[in-house]
């Protein structure tokens, strides 16, 4: 019959498809894998990330916590996190990670100049990803988070097909041009099926430290629309605050330099 004929077909496909995909493999001593991913680079994704590993470790109580800068153009977490240095080899020839408030941080900025641009094609970074992945001593791990870089291709396919993930956390702003991109990533998530834990709300307001007069720079309530259109819970709220940039510049997180304030 016609119908048997098109379930062939789609078997068929769906064969043809998978062949070539890497089979997942967990990472040595790691439970959980945590992605952070934003479709739009600049919404505030490696600071938020910088907040949940130092929320698992302070707040939830979790032992060890591991942060993967995996965004190998434009590495940030060293700064962030105020680390500095080369990674030194174990007898395996396994990077050790290097660790800064209880935890241990990789990140392609630690075996580059600070200031040296990565100047290389498709294949040269996927081979530094899985350098990333693979070949570091993480230890023993509650949670891994990984710090995507922006955008939907190969780095986030290659994380996706190679290792189990728990699940993403999609950070945007309240703008409708970065919710656009947004949407795109919590889509792709969902077609490699990873789990999206929900979305993040970046920059959401302003508030003028001398008359305390709140301004919404970048809209209202746009990822909110964006979690009940997706079916999404939001995960948190974080305003647009001079202490939070400035406490990441200088590699001392808010979390851990003002942890009373309302940041």
């Amino acid at each position: 019959s016609s119908g048997s004929r098109d379930e062939a077909l789609r078997d068929k496909r769906a064969r043809i498809l998978s062949r070539g995909l890497p089979k997942q493999k967990p990472i040595e001593g790691v439970k959980q894998v945590v992605v952070l991913a934003s479709g739009k680079g600049g919404v505030g994704k490696s600071t938020t990330a910088g907040k949940t590993v130092l929320v698992f470790i302070f707040i939830l109580h979790t032992k060890e916590v591991g942060l993967l800068d995996a965004d190998i153009y434009g590495p940030s977490i060293p700064k962030m996190m105020n680390l500095k240095g080369n990674p030194e080899l174990t007898l395996k020839n396994l990077m050790r990670p290097l660790k800064n408030y209880g935890i241990a941080c990789m990140s392609m900025g630690f075996l580059i100049e600070e200031t040296a641009p990565v100047v290389w094609r498709g294949l040269m970074v996927m081979s530094a990803v899985e350098k990333l992945l693979r070949q570091v001593d993480w230890g023993q791990l509650d949670y891994l988070v990984i710090d995507m870089p922006p955008g939907t291709g190969d780095v986030q396919l290659s994380v996706s097909q190679n290792i189990p993930i728990t699940g993403a956390v999609i950070i945007s702003t309240p703008q409708d041009v970065a919710l656009l991109d947004a949407r795109k990533a919590a889509e792709m998530f969902r077609k490699v099926h990873v789990p999206v834990l929900g979305l993040v709300q970046n920059m959401s307001v302003f508030q003028c430290p001398k008359c305390k007069h709140e301004t919404h720079i970048f809209g209202a309530d746009g990822v909110r629309d964006l979690a009940k259109t997706l079916g999404l819970d939001i995960l948190g709220d974080i305003p647009l605050h001079v202490n939070i940039r400035e406490t990441c510049d200088s590699g001392q997180p808010v979390v851990i330099s003002q942890p009373q304030s309302d940041a």
